[in-house]
């Protein structure tokens, strides 16, 4: 008999996950703070849960996608949370984009309740997320990973074991910084190519032919070409892993200098009000400091 899996959050990347687990024919509940998601996938088939008490308490498998670190830290373990619903053996996988200090803090409190944790943040944006095809950073015991594998592959595409809990996070910090600075590059380069009076659509044919091509340039093309920035991953939630990455490197001892000018152009795009668009939006910023009109 299949496992039954829990999903809590249902946002733009939560959302479609739970619907590749319930195609996959998964028994499934889920809980969010938005209780239209949650009416959207009761209608697909999952079960409601009424908090993440309750979830734990159903569920073999529990994943969490939520916005930050104290969000993950009060579902795993504020009042009504994971530790208090949890059975002894649940496997709980974080796929969340947090600290990876916080991740090790809630694994060692769950963990003397018997719960095993993953940390697995994924890349590859509400695309991904819908396709199947994230890329997935696990950090934890090598034994967790493998009695996840299985639901790890109804989600992504790429999933890589990086060693002991809080690698994942750490790596997804690394992927992090380069897809900010390489859409920051992307800004730039075409908002140079329009000044230029350059055509748009075939600048960013040429540039993906050659060493700038890049995930970001290929999955971005169709929010330049028409300038709209519908938010596949928000300007606002990078800015909130720029944060987390900026403290990891002071911690650490690593200086940051690409990645402190993108924290505040993103910063910037909050201010003026854009911290809703998609993180490709960052070239809104970019044209208008260059005197050309926005069409965002």
């Amino acid at each position: 008999m299949a496992q039954t899996i829990g999903m809590i959050g249902l946002g733009i990347m939560g959302r479609p996950m739970a619907k590749n687990l319930i195609k996959a024919g998964l028994p499934v509940i889920v809980h969010s703070r938005s209780q239209g998601p949650v009416d959207e996938l009761v209608g697909a088939g999952a079960k409601r849960g009424s908090s993440p008490k309750d979830v734990a308490a159903q569920a073999e498998v529990l994943i969490t996608m939520l916005p930050n670190s104290p969000e993950v830290e009060e579902v795993a373990l504020g009042m009504d949370g994971i530790i208090e619903g949890a059975r002894k053996g649940l496997l709980f996988l974080d796929m969340s984009t947090i600290s990876p200090l916080v991740s090790q803090k809630v694994g060692k409190a769950l963990t003397a309740k018997g719960v095993r944790m993953l940390d697995a943040p994924v890349s590859g944006g509400e695309k991904g997320a819908i396709d199947a095809t994230l890329s997935i950073m696990v950090g934890g015991e090598k034994a967790d990973f493998d009695a996840a594998l299985p639901i790890f592959q109804t989600l992504g595409k790429t999933i890589t074991h990086l060693g002991p809990l809080g690698a994942g996070g750490f790596t997804k910090l690394a992927n992090q910084i380069i897809v900010a600075v390489n859409l920051t590059a992307l800004g730039e380069a075409l908002t140079l190519a329009k000044k230029a009076g350059l055509d748009r659509e075939l600048t960013l044919k040429a540039l993906g032919g050659g060493l700038a091509g890049s995930k970001c340039l290929e999955q971005k093309t169709p929010n330049y070409v028409t300038g709209t920035y519908k938010p596949g991953f928000k300007i606002d939630l990078h800015f909130k892993d720029l944060g987390l990455i900026m403290e990891s490197g002071r911690a650490l001892g690593v200086p940051l200098p690409c990645t402190a000018i993108v924290q505040e152009l993103f910063n910037a795009l909050r201010v003026k009000g854009r911290g809703g668009l998609d993180h490709s939006g960052v070239i809104t910023l970019l044209e208008e400091l260059a005197g050309l009109p926005s069409q965002s």
